[in-house]
């Protein structure tokens, strides 16, 4: 057995374990940094906590959660937008022995007391005011659920009709937390002395694509495992400093906390997205991961300001993106065939030049130290990992579910491929079924769907196969290329099957104004598109081009739809006859989530948007 292999085996029984030995071999380092907002218009104000000091907050934490009674296994839920405080109570709820069940903020009244109700929570730990009044007034509904914990204090008020002590502050539970431990200072370490490898330690709900969220079932040892495993494959390094905004409500995001945790490098949290421009030259970040959509607008946002600065500096820019992606796929290639990567003298000489003038741009926009990013959740289109690859900002692709607790695969920082999802964790087994489908096993994989056995018997086996849904390649070496979902594959009425997200993907990266495209043909003679533009692109362009009124209006334009077509022309010319939209229509609006069309992780809900504008593919597809 390997060295690398004794520590996976040998690893501790939880992510709790591995909080302890974290600070305990290194107390006085950095553990995380936060932003405090000004009272003004000047800069957010950066703080931190080394890990001596996140370790004090969150058994404060933990002991406030056993002073209302919170025992092993039972669940604490967490409804908040990804911040520091999100992190420390859930180190603090698996401290306890307890089990986090995640809650995205944006979840509305009913869906939250859903989850609530589904999962048996007994504290809720919500962010402010708006996440308390989702459950006061379903209270009645809700008998398991005994306190709601509020991070923002001033927003921990009672109302009339709550039972006592219902509503406490973050700060009053820790300092309940404080005086619990001065009586039994041993009692947080006791509790996690005692964890087993076996025991509950997240409920994370799937927020599908259709029905009622599921509840994933994951073990204390998945979380250790992750963490372990993330640190053998180098995926952070203990030098690193890492940007977190991903939604900790999602499997991608809780998932990196394990890694941080056992890796021991500096975790920059802030979750408010429209502060990642703003953040990342503050942070200076090494490494950052995110989904395909935050570096699909990068690059479009990139393409439209040279488009808008005039013909030159157009021409610069697609010549500079064309020489980025060869270069990429030229020093991929090499490395493949010989070991080394390496490209042509000549093609080196024009790399050269469009660094210095494109692609320094582009990673100072990332904070100049940015070594590389770590995409997830859907997928990146290679044109898009090319180009970010050869201008110096490569994304290592990864692979996983929720069900799977998120890193099952990923590129590794020495042998990136694009194109592909890297390779499985440590200690994960993989198989390809007959008809293409993903099949995983290992210590990763979830025990089940939360009082689901029926649905947990169509995915998982009884000698512990998961079935993904998705369809894929395995390489000689075993990097895993995912080709589609199984349940997104269609086949059109001439018996041609067709992938749509592959289409999509590759449009998002042809038409720089797109933000959502839908391509739908099941048992149809051809292939159509509903399509949404990027607003803030879409208005730039239109005033660029005289096309006046607003995003409905422009929309409708005789120009933008012509516009629009040409791309779809572009996009046709790289696919197969049955493959090629001969039809589209543009959304009178982008897709969000608020509406119900997107998942929180950004995911599209196929039905939800087809059902809505079912009036527009009839118009697609006439019946006379």
């Amino acid at each position: 057995m390997s060295e690398s292999e004794q520590a996976m085996a040998n690893r501790p029984p939880s992510v709790a374990h591995l909080f302890l030995e974290r600070v305990e071999a290194t107390p006085d380092r950095k553990a995380y940094g936060y932003p405090v907002p000004s009272a003004g218009e000047g800069p957010d104000d950066w703080r931190s906590y080394t890990w001596a000091e996140a370790g004090t907050r969150v058994f404060a934490i933990a002991a406030g959660l056993m002073d209302l009674g919170v025992r092993p296994e039972e669940r604490v839920a967490i409804a908040s937008s990804t911040r520091v405080d999100w992190v420390l109570t859930d180190l603090g709820i698996m401290c306890a022995g307890a089990a986090t069940t995640t809650v995205y903020p944006q979840t509305n009244e009913d869906e939250t007391a859903f989850i609530l109700a589904d999962s048996g929570s007994r504290v809720l730990v919500a962010e402010n005011a708006e996440q308390l009044a989702k459950v006061r007034e379903r209270r009645a509904e809700l008998p398991e659920l005994k306190h709601v914990v509020v991070i923002e204090g001033d927003d921990a008020v009672a109302a009339e009709g709550d039972p006592e002590g219902w509503v406490l502050s973050l700060a009053e539970l820790a300092e309940r937390g404080a005086r619990f431990l001065e009586e039994k200072p041993d009692a947080v370490r006791d509790t996690v002395s005692a964890l087993r490898p076996d025991q509950l330690a997240t409920l994370i709900y799937t927020s599908g694509t259709t029905g009622r969220p599921k509840g994933v079932r994951l073990r204390q040892d998945t979380w250790s495992y992750m963490g372990c495993g993330i640190e053998q494959i180098d995926m952070m390094l203990p030098e690193d400093t890492q940007y977190l905004w991903l939604p900790l409500a999602h499997v991608f995001g809780k998932v990196l906390l394990a890694g941080h945790i056992k890796v021991g490098h500096v975790l920059a949290v802030d979750g408010r997205v429209d502060k990642i421009i703003e953040n990342l030259p503050v942070v200076s970040p090494t490494i950052m991961c995110g989904v395909p959509r935050i570096f699909e607008r990068v690059y479009n946002g990139v393409a439209a300001k040279a488009k808008a600065g005039g013909a030159v500096k157009h021409r610069i820019f697609t010549w500079a993106a064309d020489v980025a992606k060869e270069y990429a796929k030229v020093s991929q290639d090499t490395r493949r065939r010989t070991g080394r990567a390496s490209v042509p003298p000549a093609l080196a000489t024009k790399h050269r030049i469009a660094d210095k003038l494109v692609y320094a741009k582009i990673r100072a926009a990332f904070g100049d130290n940015m070594i590389g990013c770590v995409s997830g959740s859907a997928a990146l289109t290679p044109e898009l990992g090319y180009f970010f690859t050869g201008a110096g900002v490569p994304i290592l692709e990864g692979y996983g579910l929720t069900e799977s607790a998120a890193a099952s695969f990923v590129n590794r920082r020495d042998a990136n491929r694009v194109g592909t999802v890297g390779k499985a964790l440590p200690g994960l087994e993989v198989r390809i079924a007959e008809d293409g489908e993903v099949l995983l096993r290992g210590p990763g994989i979830m025990d089940g769907y939360h009082g689901r056995e029926d649905l947990t018997a169509e995915v998982l086996t009884e000698d512990g196969w998961f079935h993904t849904g998705d369809i894929g390649e395995l390489s000689d070496d075993g990097y895993l290329t995912i080709t589609d979902r199984k349940k997104d594959l269609f086949k059109t009425s001439v018996g041609k099957y067709v992938a749509p997200t592959e289409i999509e993907g590759r449009f998002k990266v042809i038409c720089p104004l797109a933000s959502s495209m839908l391509v739908i043909g099941a048992g149809r003679k051809f292939c159509s598109a509903l399509i949404a533009l990027d607003e803030p692109a879409l208005m730039a362009w239109a005033k660029e081009n005289d096309v006046p009124g607003d995003y409905a209006e422009v929309i409708a334009d005789k120009r933008t739809v012509a516009m629009v077509d040409g791309y779809i022309e572009q996009l046709n010319a790289s696919l197969q006859r049955w493959q090629s939209v001969k039809s589209f229509r543009l959304l009178p609006r982008e897709l969000d989530i608020e509406h119900g069309e997107l998942t929180p992780s950004l995911k599209l809900k196929r039905p939800v948007v087809e059902g809505e504008y079912q009036h527009l593919i009839d118009e697609m597809y006439p019946t006379t």
